[in-house]
């Protein structure tokens, strides 16, 4: 049973994959990248800050990963909600989608970067089982899946309007299902005993 904490953990899992198989990438064909990039999680502020400070999220060579909308699934919706009427559980289906931005010295070396994550991507379509960051909390048989979203350039270049940097060569995905399902709630004992009689009073029980 997926936990609320299942939203930044499927984006930790993507992120972790995506580092994983740079390196093995690097280590099959070391003419992959100019250098390795490392994939890393980043807020829309951080875009102000690009290679600005040791700290800053966005230092080179980088494949920002930016979650720019979270969505309830509307198709999933309603069949995790007949589950629900039968188990008494809350199931909300949803969907995360990420745009993902190389970040190098120079042109090609951030197409190099780009064409190495959409590969591996592609490979891995689906995320399960050790795959999953543990902080969400996953039952058994559980999966994420990594979808290319059919983001058109208007809407790229709209998101960078609302961001402090100019429009970057970017890829849109959508990682489809995280689910967060409602904690159990404590069973309580069948009430089996009922006392009558009884009148209020302002004496304390001794």
């Amino acid at each position: 049973m997926a936990r609320s904490t299942a939203v930044a953990a499927t984006v930790l899992s993507l992120q972790t994959r995506l580092n994983r198989s740079y390196a093995e990438l690097e280590a099959a064909d070391p003419d992959a990248f100019r250098a390795r990039p490392t994939a890393r999680l980043i807020r829309s502020e951080d875009f102000g800050d690009i290679g600005g400070s040791a700290n800053s999220p966005i230092r080179f060579p980088t494949l920002s990963i930016f979650c720019y909308r979270v969505d309830v699934n509307r198709v999933m919706r309603p069949p995790w909600s007949a589950v629900a009427s039968v188990d008494g559980s809350v199931h909300l289906p949803l969907d995360v989608h990420l745009l993902l931005t190389p970040w190098d010295s120079d042109a090609e070396a951030e197409l190099r970067i780009l064409g190495a994550t959409m590969q591996i991507l592609e490979q891995h379509p689906i995320l399960s089982g050790p795959s999953l960051h543990p902080l969400g909390g996953w039952a058994p048989g559980e999966a994420v899946q990594v979808l290319n979203e059919d983001l058109v350039t208007e809407d790229v270049l709209r998101t960078f309007d609302t961001l402090p940097s100019d429009f970057r060569l970017s890829v849109s995905y959508c990682l489809r299902i995280a689910r967060i399902d409602a904690p159990d709630e404590p069973d309580h004992p069948d009430v089996t005993t009922a006392v009558r009689g009884l009148t209020a009073s302002s004496v304390p029980y001794p």
